[in-house]
């Protein structure tokens, strides 16, 4: 290998390196599709000086052999950038966490597209669940609903290409050009795989829905925590109480997470200013805490819908009105997703999403790979999930209106 070729590779390395250093007190909560958001910034020296230590670059001596060998033997084309790409999406993928991902720069324009409430593609939100690329709910009136996907449904190929745990590449390959066909390979409930297919389209997305239900039951769905539904949902339950609400049913269904500091707001509106509302600990026991900002709610009698489709931030929501009982949890286990990732961004376009702590329930609990248990466990029923959703068949619906009726009327 020359020396410009060789300095060219340290120097991407190192590079990386520095980077990972200075942004790693930037915070992110999602799952994976999810993905979103920055929680927020601390300095961390530590960080720092782990790269003292590991700014060896003897160590990846065998790296700059491997690619020689390749460049001198293959018989083929030989990219640079393809393998350079190739080693650093191997250093990711060794860790064995679906969540720490390297996506090159198309990759990461398609992750940010996907956060900013309209962008191309089917409308399914997808996360990892046992080592598999798994549908957390797909978006209502979206071609992946109208098509027929399911809460729990596993990806197995996407045109042909199989995608195991790899969440990026699925959401890569469903991407592409509006009115463009895509097949999806499902496996539903253990059974044979099947295929479905999807017409691409533009996804616009409206996260807070608000209306009054029979008598004094207001009715809130969240679907995601996008920027600015902390602001949405106190829009709604000022509309609702003008209509004469006197109880709450906030429904997080399928409801894949998002921005934290959005559901530190949500959950702020019916906890205690001051309240613990989650904190999160890293490898090296740094502890930090997002506390309630006070809302427009409290005390108002509140009932929680979830589902497994309720992930990440629907998580935090919904653990700290349990820790406080603040709200009854009505429906079926959540997802369990309860680590944090960091967004890392480099020169090239492209970037990296690293799982750097856990986080935490205002009594301690951290709920990753187990969820939160309701309350009352209501698995939907046939009726309910028959398409096209009926309210009326809505069995967890209307278990969290009897529980609600239960509240008010104490």
């Amino acid at each position: 290998m020359n020396n410009s070729s060789n300095k060219r590779f340290i120097y991407i390395i190192t590079g990386v390196l520095i980077v990972i250093c200075l942004c790693m007190g930037s915070f992110v909560v999602g799952n994976v599709l999810a993905t979103k958001g920055v929680i927020f910034t601390k300095a961390n020296s530590k960080v720092e000086n782990t790269f003292k230590e590991i700014n060896d670059i003897d160590k990846y001596k065998e790296l700059f052999e491997v690619r020689d060998a390749l460049i001198k033997n293959y018989d083929g084309e030989v990219d640079d950038n393809v393998l350079l790409e190739g080693a650093i999406k191997g250093m990711t993928d060794s860790l064995k966490d679906p969540y720490t991902v390297y996506m090159n720069k198309k990759e990461y324009e398609k992750f940010n597209e996907q956060n900013s409430g309209e962008y191309m593609g089917i409308g399914v939100y997808v996360g990892v669940k046992n080592d598999k690329v798994t549908v957390i709910s797909p978006v209502e009136g979206s071609p992946a609903a109208k098509a027929g996907l399911k809460s729990d449904d596993v990806i197995i190929a996407v045109n042909g290409q199989k995608v195991g745990s790899d969440v990026e590449k699925t959401t890569s390959l469903i991407g592409g050009k509006k009115k463009e066909e895509v097949t999806l390979t499902i496996e539903r409930n253990g059974g044979k795989p099947f295929d479905v297919k999807v017409m691409r389209d533009v996804i616009k997305t409206q996260s807070v829905k608000g209306k009054m239900l029979d008598g004094n039951t207001g009715y809130i769905q969240i679907t995601s925590f996008n920027a600015g539904v902390t602001e949405d949902l106190k829009k709604e339950i000022e509309t609702l109480k003008s209509k004469g609400m006197k109880g709450l049913i906030i429904d997080l269904r399928g409801n894949p997470g998002g921005y934290l500091k959005e559901a530190v707001g949500v959950a702020s509106q019916f906890i205690p200013k001051g309240k613990l509302i989650t904190y999160t600990v890293d490898k090296y026991d740094n502890k930090s805490e997002e506390v309630s900002v006070g809302g427009i709610a409290e005390g108002m009698p509140l009932v929680v819908l979830v589902d497994n489709g309720s992930a990440s931030a629907s998580e935090v929501v919904t653990g700290a009105l349990r820790d406080y009982k603040a709200a009854t949890i009505v429906g079926t286990n959540t997802f369990g997703k309860g680590i944090v990732q960091a967004p890392v961004e480099f020169k090239n376009g492209g970037a990296l999403k690293v799982t750097i702590s856990k986080y935490y329930t205002p009594n301690g609990e951290n709920i990753h790979h187990k969820g939160i248990k309701p309350d009352y466990e209501v698995e939907p029923s046939k009726e309910a999930m028959s398409k096209p959703y009926n309210e009326k068949n809505d069995n967890q619906l209307k278990k969290a209106i009897e529980v609600l009726n239960s509240k008010i009327n104490k």
